[in-house]
């Protein structure tokens, strides 16, 4: 049974979204104090962490920082901070998602499903049947079919496909594919990942029922496979 920690000062927050992750088979620790739980963790090293930002003694931002420095396990943070440099800063710190209160524990429960599939996909050998990258030439295929991507755009799906399920900010996106550039505004990524989504479409035997490049609501975007 994989272990949960859940670090949250609300308690009857906490205890519903404890209720929902036993439902759906996990067995659970919570803790309402970040120094608490980072000591914890020292002890017993969980699956996956849910990360309140704003609990105390420790805060959420330090107690990602402080695990990401030990190891990749996966984060998912939460708060009520809904400004977009928090969300930024909580995924530069390390976090693998973010969630804004109020929040369904159902989503919350999908979210971390989704975050552990993830995990195991990249345990595994890499088996990429899909796509093919060609550096050289700067080309990416879907199976046999090469698709007419710009330098920009290019950079963009090699990035994603190369990290999938990642979360990108827009910021962060801007300076990859620019990374000397200032006065651009990081809006002009919406554009790119619009066409490179009608690229994708246009080949793909999925068409248009499965969006390669989902937006991550108020933070930017993130590359997925379809489910099987």
């Amino acid at each position: 049974m994989r272990y949960i920690m859940l670090v949250e000062d609300e308690t009857e927050l906490a205890n519903l979204v404890r209720d929902y992750l036993e439902a759906a088979g996990y067995e659970v620790g919570v803790f309402y104090d970040g120094l608490e739980a980072y000591q914890s963790y020292q002890q017993r090293k969980p699956s996956l962490m849910i990360l309140d930002l704003m609990v105390p003694r420790m805060d959420g931002l330090t107690i990602c920082r402080k695990v990401r420095e030990q190891t990749d396990l996966p984060i998912i943070m939460v708060t009520a901070r809904t400004e977009e440099i928090d969300r930024v800063l909580g995924l530069n710190m390390g976090a693998d998602d973010y969630v804004c209160k109020p929040f369904s524990p159902k989503e919350l429960v999908a979210r971390v499903q989704a975050v552990l599939r993830r995990l195991e996909r990249k345990s595994q050998p890499e088996e990429n049947t899909l796509f093919r990258i060609d550096k050289a030439q700067q080309r990416i295929w879907y199976q046999q079919k090469v698709l007419n991507l710009t330098p920009t755009e290019f950079r963009l799906l090699e990035l994603f496909i190369e990290h999938v399920g990642q979360v990108y900010s827009r910021a962060q996106l801007l300076d990859h594919i620019n990374p000397d550039s200032f006065d651009v505004a990081d809006r002009v990524i919406d554009s790119h990942i619009k066409n490179l989504r009608r690229k994708i479409a246009d080949v793909a035997d999925t068409g248009n029922r499965h969006e390669w490049v989902q937006a991550v609501y108020g933070v930017g975007y993130r590359f997925e496979y379809p489910n099987e």
